[in-house]
């Protein structure tokens, strides 16, 4: 027989779980992790050039950030994307934008772009790449192109496993829990609760490590002047996961704790 505070317990902790699992799986699958704002383009660049290079060009950090720092980027644990112009071809700057010096040079072109394009203020489009397993754990390297960054390589590989762990614990708890419902007995929430507990720390692991990388990242890389880096919806969601994980695995400890003591004296005074 099951006190009903344990009962109330084992519900709201349930609901918790449940809760943070579909936080932390929406934001392990959308990419807005870290966000860059960049300021608009002054001068002519080929659209087509820039989407072929992003969506099979070769796989180098080098080249996807400068694509991030300038096309309004945002960055994930598995995908990068990019917001480039809907133009066919050429996207150039208003010709107000322009300097007045040099104007039969840079207003010819202008004109041009801007004639190739058909469009001054173009709608923008949303390019996404994935990053494939062997990229998760490809090597990272320092500003010297030549040794191996050990810290940003297993912060990333880190920030790749961590949220997969935590979800499969909650799984794992939650197979427990059925066990256990099946075979009437409150001895393995015990076990889900430090399960949980688990979880919530490699879900708060993966918010530091992704952090730390990006820092990491636009240290490497400078960004250019006027363009800001902030921290997307998606990260907010797995922070949220951690409090919510923790809670459920505290309400779980607490009931298969105090169930046990409760347990243990109504033993001990039946015996008696």
């Amino acid at each position: 027989m099951v006190d009903n505070r344990y009962a109330t317990a084992l519900v709201i902790g349930s609901v918790l779980s449940l809760l943070a699992t579909v936080y932390l799986s929406v934001a392990v699958g959308t990419q807005n992790w870290f966000q860059y704002s960049t300021p608009p383009i002054k001068q002519c660049v080929n659209t087509t050039a820039i989407k072929n290079e992003f969506l099979t060009g070769d796989f180098e950090e080098k080249t996807y950030s400068s694509h991030l720092f300038k096309w309004n980027g945002t960055l994930g644990l598995w995908w990068r994307c990019i917001q480039v112009p809907l133009c066919s071809h050429w996207y150039c700057c208003q010709q107000g934008d322009l300097q007045t010096g040099n104007e039969s040079a840079n207003t010819t072109q202008q004109r041009n772009c801007t004639h190739q394009s058909g469009c001054t203020d173009p709608k923008t489009e949303t390019l996404c790449m994935s990053f494939t397993l062997p990229q998760q754990f490809s090597t990272k390297v320092k500003q010297n192109e030549s040794e191996e960054d050990l810290l940003r390589t297993y912060l990333w590989r880190c920030q790749f496993l961590l949220p997969l762990v935590s979800l499969s614990l909650v799984f794992l708890s939650g197979l427990v829990g059925v066990c256990a419902c099946l075979c009437r007995s409150f001895t393995p929430t015990l076990v889900v609760g430090l399960f949980h507990f688990i979880a919530g720390l490699c879900s708060l692991g993966t918010v530091c490590c992704f952090r730390i990388s990006v820092d990491l990242l636009n240290g490497k890389y400078r960004k250019p002047g006027g363009i800001v880096g902030s921290m997307g919806w998606s990260l907010y969601l797995a922070l949220i996961s951690f409090p919510l994980q923790m809670m459920a695995a505290a309400l779980f400890l607490w009931a298969a704790r105090s169930h046990r003591k409760h347990y243990t004296r109504i033993t001990a005074y039946r015996v008696a």
